[in-house]
């Protein structure tokens, strides 16, 4: 459900590059999930520039999930990405961040 209610809302994105961030931080708020850190995506996901992780899920006594936001090579194009093999890594470091936040 968290993969859809994100997917539904990259559907506004104006499709500029320059709007990535601030519109990741509005989506990520709109659906009360919490945008983590947004980095270069160096090759980790296929036609992939920049990379943006939240967490959803958190309220409502759900396990909270770590997706993907992956900005596409063109710069105007959103796509979501759940976790796999080949950004495991990505997932696990996501998840010690949030630790770190949750220690403070």
């Amino acid at each position: 459900m968290a993969l859809l209610e994100l997917e539904l809302s990259l559907d506004r994105f104006s499709g500029k590059k320059e709007d990535f961030v601030g519109f990741t931080h509005k989506v990520a708020d709109d659906i009360g999930a919490e945008l983590l850190f947004i980095l270069p995506a160096s090759g980790l996901v296929d036609d992939c520039a920049t990379i943006a992780a939240v967490r959803h899920g958190q309220a409502e006594d759900k396990t909270p999930i770590i997706l993907f936001i992956c900005l596409a090579q063109d710069g105007t194009t959103l796509r979501v990405e759940q976790p796999s093999e080949r950004t495991a890594g990505l997932r696990s470091f996501a998840e010690s961040f949030v630790g770190v936040l949750e220690r403070m």
